[in-house]
């Protein structure tokens, strides 16, 4: 492991997952320094959750290489997962619709406190505990920049009751309590508008700038695209399939960042987009079900 004291140093060469019904992406290559933002763009069924999940630790990689804070994927593939944090993962990271802000904060203060610290910690007096709690939940909730006095009942609000945003900063509040080096957020864009997307990019860059590396998959890359230079942009995209459902060499795109050479060969067959291929892998959450589920993780 690395002695960076917060963000992890994320590196990859020829990085790909494959799952029962081809590959999921391939041919990534990746090297972002300790508290980067490193935006995944591309379209949906272009494997962007899947690199996600394989870079922290929820899924096997099939070929190439890959670090995160200096350890190596698969072979450290626990300790990865143990450094790293989710946030508004489709199927993966959810908010429970049925319970409240309050609940679902006073449920991972309790589960940080139960297994994320020491024994000593857990033998202090229940103050010195409660009052970490409530420190922990503070800087998260101010970091994800989510004001709870805003919302219609407050901490008493349920999820299903929030705005897109606010659903987007609870889940992204939940993952920092647990302090991890890297922030993992899929669909940072998904539905929302151009002012609330500069609003999360706002969000997701201080968190960079604080040290924490961030890794958001999105539609289209923050302003600046690739000539922002605190940006490392990874583009996942679409190529030549095999009839059987494996990827060809496709033509990869690539990208150059922070003097960052990233570039990627996309899974699927542009020429078919019929309805046999998306049945047989429709989207990035589809392929990221199938993986998961050959490595038991489903």
């Amino acid at each position: 492991m690395d002695s960076t004291p917060r963000g992890a140093a994320v590196t990859a060469a020829g990085f790909g997952v494959k799952g029962p019904r081809g590959w999921a992406f391939r041919s990534i290559d990746i090297a972002a320094a300790p508290g980067s933002l490193i935006a995944v763009q591309g379209p949906s069924g272009s494997g962007r959750t899947c690199l996600l999940l394989a870079l922290t630790g929820r899924m096997k990689s099939a070929e190439g290489t890959a670090e995160v804070a200096g350890l190596p994927l698969p072979k450290k593939i626990a300790a990865v997962r143990s450094v790293t944090a989710l946030a508004h993962v489709p199927g993966v990271a959810e908010l429970d619709p049925a319970l409240t802000v309050g609940e679902h904060l006073r449920e991972r203060a309790l589960l940080q406190g139960r297994f994320g610290g020491s024994l000593r910690a857990l033998l202090r007096p229940r103050r010195e505990r409660r009052a970490e709690a409530r420190a922990l939940v503070d800087a998260a909730l101010e970091a994800a920049g989510l004001d709870l006095e805003s919302l219609p009942k407050g901490i008493r609000t349920s999820v299903r009751d929030l705005e897109r945003l606010e659903a987007l900063r609870l889940s992204v509040a939940l993952a920092l309590i647990g302090g991890p080096r890297l922030l993992a957020v899929d669909d940072t864009d998904l539905k929302l508008s151009d002012d609330e997307r500069r609003q999360v990019w706002a969000m997701l860059r201080a968190l960079a700038a604080a040290g924490t590396t961030v890794l958001a998959v999105c539609s289209e890359p923050p302003e600046g695209g690739e000539e922002a230079e605190d940006v490392v942009l990874v583009r996942t995209g679409r190529s030549g399939a095999a009839p059987d459902g494996a990827a060809s060499d496709g033509a990869a795109q690539s990208t150059s960042v922070q003097s960052t050479s990233v570039q990627s060969t996309s899974v699927r067959n542009a020429a078919a987009q019929n309805a046999a291929v998306q049945n047989e892998m429709d989207d990035d959450e589809e392929g990221a079900a199938d993986a998961l589920a050959e490595t038991g993780r489903a």
